[in-house]
């Protein structure tokens, strides 16, 4: 199978497979109400920066797709709601693009004037696999280049890479491969799902990681999703492991509290489906919050579809702030909150 259609694929199953776990983390965080607010809802600053970068609220599109036809129409459309509402984006996986696979799939970003811009590539692109295949230095650089990147992701999928029929499952030499990608220009860490934790955080701190996208369990689980793509193919040992990871991964409101000690920006993903779960990230610590499957209906259909439900999100969390007295994302960052269901089982077993 070529990348373009795994790429097609994954788009598919997320729009039309159960993908993600049933039970909602961000949930689990409440907020004290404030009857007394004394905020003018007008007065309400929402704005955050990033890596340098302002956004107009604390959201980040997160990385979806590129690498076939469909991508171009599915990038453009949040592409121009991201510049519209002056929030950030990151495209899918770039192997693709930089091996002449639609590499106009990413680069039309380049058309939108997105106040962050993240480009993604495989921890495990960046050493040897068995099928001889590695990223170079110029495909690194021709990484940047396709989308004018302000700051490029290594994204860490070990679960998906051994549940893919077609995965790179050789992880050694990946921290190593980091640090030196990160002393030749701005790098983020990302995981795709699964989470990181209290203790690779700290392996990553000091080593010119500019922050971590914590990508906890919760949200689209490639698990499920390569699970999906091993039963049609009746790859039998895969869909084992795809349906017995389903939900193998740390919650994304704990990876993310296990991560605020580290002290590098925070970019919590994983589930966001709403402005009060945005709220609930920033109470925990994020600089932002990162989504993703939540706005991929809309990406399919128009940009005004992705700008009215970015804009719904953006809403909810002003009301957020007014409801618990927070004028801008420093006060909402220490606003009393509350942690119940399996995320406080989580941290009390912590």
């Amino acid at each position: 199978m070529t990348i373009k259609d795994r790429k097609a694929d994954h788009i598919r199953i997320c729009m039309n497979e159960r993908v993600a776990p049933g039970y909602c983390y961000w949930d689990d965080i409440r907020f004290m109400h404030n009857a007394l607010p004394e905020v003018n809802s007008d007065d309400i600053d929402t704005s955050c920066t990033l890596f340098g970068r302002k956004l107009e609220f604390p959201l980040i599109v997160t990385a979806i797709t590129g690498g076939f036809s469909g991508a171009k129409k599915i990038n453009s459309n949040i592409a121009e709601a991201c510049a519209d509402l002056g929030i950030g984006m990151g495209v899918g996986s770039e192997r693709a693009g930089v091996s002449g696979v639609s590499p106009e799939s990413y680069s039309i970003i380049k058309d939108f004037d997105v106040p962050l811009v993240i480009g993604n590539i495989g921890a495990v692109q960046l050493i040897p696999q068995k099928n001889g295949k590695q990223f170079t230095d110029e495909m690194i650089e021709d990484a940047v280049e396709l989308i004018d990147a302000d700051i490029l992701a290594v994204h860490l999928n070990p679960l998906q890479e051994v549940v893919q029929p077609e995965g790179d499952t050789n992880f050694e030499g990946c921290y190593e491969a980091i640090r030196r990608l990160a002393s030749k220009g701005p790098v983020m860490v990302k995981e795709t799902g699964a989470g990181i934790s209290k203790q690779v955080a700290a392996k990553l701190k000091g080593i010119g990681v500019q922050g971590l996208d914590i990508s906890g369990m919760g949200g689209t689980s490639f698990s499920a999703v390569e699970f999906y793509r091993a039963m049609a193919d009746e790859d039998r040992i895969r869909t084992s492991l795809g349906d017995t990871f389903f939900d193998w991964g740390i919650p994304a409101p704990v990876s993310l509290m296990q991560c605020t000690d580290c002290g590098l920006p925070l970019i919590a993903s994983g589930g966001i489906l709403d402005g009060i779960h945005v709220a609930a990230s920033i109470s925990l610590g994020a600089t932002a919050a990162g989504l993703s499957n939540a706005i991929l209906k809309e990406a399919t259909e128009s940009a005004d579809a992705v700008r009215e439900k970015l804009t719904i999100i953006r809403e909810e969390l002003r009301t957020a702030m007014l409801l618990t007295g927070s004028k801008d994302l420093k006060q909402l960052s220490q606003t009393q909150h509350v942690i119940l269901g399996e995320t406080k089982q989580w941290m009390d077993q912590l």
